[in-house]
């Protein structure tokens, strides 16, 4: 299992909105992320800053994230949540989401 946390920040005014999308996610969106082989999924607000943490369970992560990205519905998903999002500026070439390091993990 691979834990991931990620942040990046919301448009001002966007949080009413974001937060009505995530209260009601499309089925079909949430069908793909567990068929992408991922679990415990949530994303946390502070502001104007999105932290999410999810843990991907399969064996072959980039390949599950293409599938994601191909999928009609996540697209579609993603047109709708992006103009809300406001990538930072310190995210590796080719990420949205900024992923951040693990420093410490009890289990």
């Amino acid at each position: 299992m691979r834990r991931i946390a990620s942040v990046i920040g919301l448009r001002p005014g966007s949080v009413e909105r974001y937060e009505a999308l995530h209260a009601a996610v499309w089925p079909a969106v949430l069908t793909r992320l567990s068929a992408s082989n991922v679990a415990n999924y949530s994303i946390y607000r502070h502001g104007e800053l999105l932290f999410s943490y999810m843990e991907y369970v399969g064996d072959d992560f980039d390949a599950d994230m293409a599938e994601m990205a191909a999928d009609k519905a996540t697209q579609e998903w993603w047109a709708v949540c992006s103009p809300l999002q406001d990538p930072l500026d310190t995210r590796a070439e080719g990420e949205w989401w900024k992923e951040i390091p693990e420093v410490f993990h009890l289990e």
